[in-house]
């Protein structure tokens, strides 16, 4: 997935604003170590830090680091992938938001997580859980498979349901104290081209292989096929379903 750093704080600043809710959850102390994993732009790494914790931002994004690094210099980023990460230090706390759905390897996830808390460290996270976007993704599957291209999958996202995640959870080790899924209807930026813009920064993986010709004729039809169902008050939304989760990893 290649990510267009400046178009994802530019259109989709909503992504970040929503996570400040998390950050509450997690309730950063002063003094604590926590990873942000996943941190894309870095928006929120710097909102634990001013809370007065110690922060390591990872993402295995170049670009979205790149501009952590450029908005927040004063903060720890580092290069390296949610399933295979390793690290030399240990955590109070491993915080992610929006990201883990990118990682279909998502036993491999936790197991990494579970490895880098200390003992009584916490693991709070919201990603997409069961249907998310669950309208966009099949209008555009059901538009490419017209448009010949039949074996089209969304097999780059995982998004698992509460008893799914939670199992994985607890045959590594941890103790789950919160597991909710809940729907997050989100207004998209652009009155005009918000459904587009969203498509094209998030889901651009559906169209590999695809001519631009007909790449525009999809992201046409995809738009006139969901304007009755995702479009009201003059501004787009996207069908958003959440999972949270807070788990703790036991002292012993």
């Amino acid at each position: 997935m290649h990510w267009n750093a400046d178009s994802y704080t530019q259109k989709h600043a909503f992504v970040s604003q929503y996570g400040a809710g998390l950050v509450d959850v997690l309730a950063p102390q002063p003094g604590e170590w926590v990873l942000d994993l996943g941190c894309g732009a870095g928006e929120l790494a710097q909102e634990i830090a001013n809370r007065g914790a110690n922060v390591v931002g990872l993402d295995a994004s170049p670009d979205m680091l790149a501009k952590a690094r450029q908005q927040f210099p004063a903060l720890d980023f580092r290069l390296a992938d949610a399933a295979t990460f390793g690290l030399p230090e240990r955590f109070d706390a491993v915080f992610s938001n929006a990201a883990l759905h990118w990682v279909p390897a998502a036993a491999a996830v936790v197991r990494q997580v579970y490895r880098h808390l200390k003992p009584g460290g916490r693991f709070v996270a919201e990603l997409g859980g069961k249907g998310n976007v669950g309208q966009i993704v099949d209008t555009l599957l059901r538009q490419l498979h017209q448009h010949s291209y039949p074996h089209a999958r969304a097999d780059w996202w995982y998004f698992p349901s509460v008893a799914e995640y939670t199992a994985l959870l607890e045959q590594q080790g941890f103790r789950v104290r919160l597991a909710q899924h809940y729907d997050r209807e989100t207004p998209l930026a652009d009155p005009d081209t918000g459904l587009r813009d969203w498509i094209e920064q998030f889901g651009d993986n559906f169209f590999r292989g695809v001519e631009p010709e007909t790449q525009a004729d999809i992201l046409a039809a995809t738009e006139a096929e969901l304007r009755p169902v995702l479009f009201r008050d003059g501004q787009w939304r996207a069908d958003y379903k959440r999972l949270r989760i807070v788990a703790e990893k036991p002292l012993s």
